[in-house]
C-alpha cells in the first residue's frame, strides 16, 4: 500500500489549466503588429474624415444664423422657406429613383446568380461592374440629350389618359426635363452598385438550404422565396440604403437634367419641379458671395445630416435582422 501526501490547500492540481492572469500572451510577429496598427489607423481615418467634414460644415454654417439677407435667413425663418423645397426635392427624387431601381436590381441579381448560364452570368457581372464606373456627367448628357426627348410622348400619353391621378396631372412639360426624368437618370446611376451588392449576397445563400428546397419538390422560384430572399434581406436593405445615399448626394446629373423652378409639387410631368440641395449648391455656388456662401454650406449641412440619418437607419435595420436570425 503506497502513501501519497495530500496536496497542500490552495495548490493547483498538476493537470489543471492555468489562470487567465498566468497565461502567456501570444507573441506577435513584426508583420502582425504592423498590419494590426495599420488596420486600426485606416479605420480611425474614416472617423477623423467624417468628423472633419462635420466640423467644417458646422463652423461655416454658423454665420448663416445671423444672415441679414431677406431671401434666406435662419433667424427670420426665410431660410426654411428657401431650403424646404430643396429638401423635399432631394428626398422626392431619391425616393422615386429607389422605387425604380430596387426591383430591377433584385431581378437582375437573381437572374445573374440563379438563372443565367455561367458564361452569360460572368459577362453580365462584368457589364454591371463597368456601369458603376461611368461618370455622372455622362449620365447627365444622356438624360438631357436622349432620355428627355424620348420620354416626352410618353408623358403626354400619361397626362391625357391618367391625368386624373394627381401625380400625372397638370400641364405636361414641353422639354421632358421633369423630376420624373431626373429620377429615372438617378435610378440608372444607382442600379449597378445595388445590383452588384445583391448579386454577391444571393451567391452567398446556403447551398444546403437551396438543395433541400429543390429536393422537397419546390420550383426554382419557390426555392428563391424560401431560401435565397430571406437570407439576402439584410444585404438588400444595405444595397437600397447605399443607393439611396448615392441618389441623395448626386449633383451634376440632376443639375443637367432637371429644369427646376423651386416649387414644391408632387406632380411628375410638369415644369413645376423642385430642385435638390446638391444641384442647387453646384449651380449657385459660383455666383455666391459673402453670407450667401454660408447659407449654401448650411444647406449642405442639412444634406449631410439627412444622409447620415439614412445610413444610420440602414445599419439599425440590418443589425435588428441579424439579432432576429441569431435568436431563431
Amino acid at each position: 500500500m503506497t502513501y501519497s501526501p495530500a496536496a497542500p490547500t490552495g495548490a493547483t492540481p498538476p493537470n489543471a489549466p492555468l489562470p487567465a492572469a498566468k497565461r502567456s500572451k501570444p507573441v506577435l510577429s513584426i508583420g502582425d503588429r504592423v498590419f494590426s496598427r495599420a488596420a486600426v489607423f485606416a479605420g480611425s481615418m474614416i472617423l477623423v474624415t467624417l468628423g472633419a467634414v462635420a466640423v467644417f460644415l458646422i463652423v461655416r454654417s454658423i454665420p448663416a444664423f445671423s444672415a441679414t439677407s431677406e431671401s434666406a435667413s435662419l433667424l427670420t425663418g426665410n431660410f426654411w422657406q428657401y431650403v424646404g423645397p430643396l429638401v423635399f426635392g432631394t428626398v422626392w427624387a431619391a425616393a422615386l429613383a429607389l422605387a425604380f431601381a430596387l426591383p430591377l436590381s433584385i431581378g437582375i441579381a437573381l437572374f445573374i446568380s440563379h438563372y443565367a448560364p455561367r458564361r452569360l452570368a460572368q459577362a453580365l457581372g462584368y457589364v454591371v461592374d463597368l456601369l458603376a464606373a461611368v461618370p455622372s456627367v455622362v449620365f447627365g448628357l444622356w438624360g438631357i440629350g436622349v432620355l428627355a426627348p424620348a420620354v416626352r410622348p410618353i408623358y403626354v400619353w400619361l397626362n391625357e389618359n391618367l391625368g386624373w391621378i394627381p401625380f400625372f396631372g397638370g400641364v405636361t412639360s414641353g422639354t421632358g426635363r421633369t423630376i420624373l426624368t431626373a429620377a429615372i437618370v438617378l435610378a440608372v446611376m444607382i442600379l449597378p452598385i445595388m445590383t452588384a451588392i445583391c448579386r454577391e449576397v444571393f451567391l452567398q445563400a446556403p447551398k444546403l438550404q437551396e438543395e433541400a428546397a429543390l429536393a422537397l419538390g419546390a420550383t426554382r422560384w419557390e426555392m428563391i422565396k424560401m431560401a435565397v430572399l430571406p437570407f439576402g434581406r439584410p444585404g438588400i436593405v444595405s444595397a437600397a440604403m447605399l443607393g439611396l445615399g448615392r441618389a441623395l448626394g448626386e449633383t451634376m446629373a440632376v443639375a443637367m437634367v432637371l429644369s427646376a423652378t423651386g416649387l414644391m409639387s408632387f406632380k411628375l410631368l410638369t415644369s413645376e419641379n423642385p430642385s435638390t440641395i446638391a444641384a442647387n449648391i453646384a449651380l449657385s455656388f459660383p455666383e455666391a458671395y459673402g453670407e450667401n456662401i454660408n447659407i449654401l454650406i448650411a444647406t449642405g449641412l442639412i444634406l449631410f445630416i439627412v444622409t447620415f440619418l439614412v445610413n444610420a437607419l440602414a445599419r439599425w435595420i440590418v443589425s435588428r435582422r441579424a439579432e432576429f436570425r441569431e435568436s431563431n
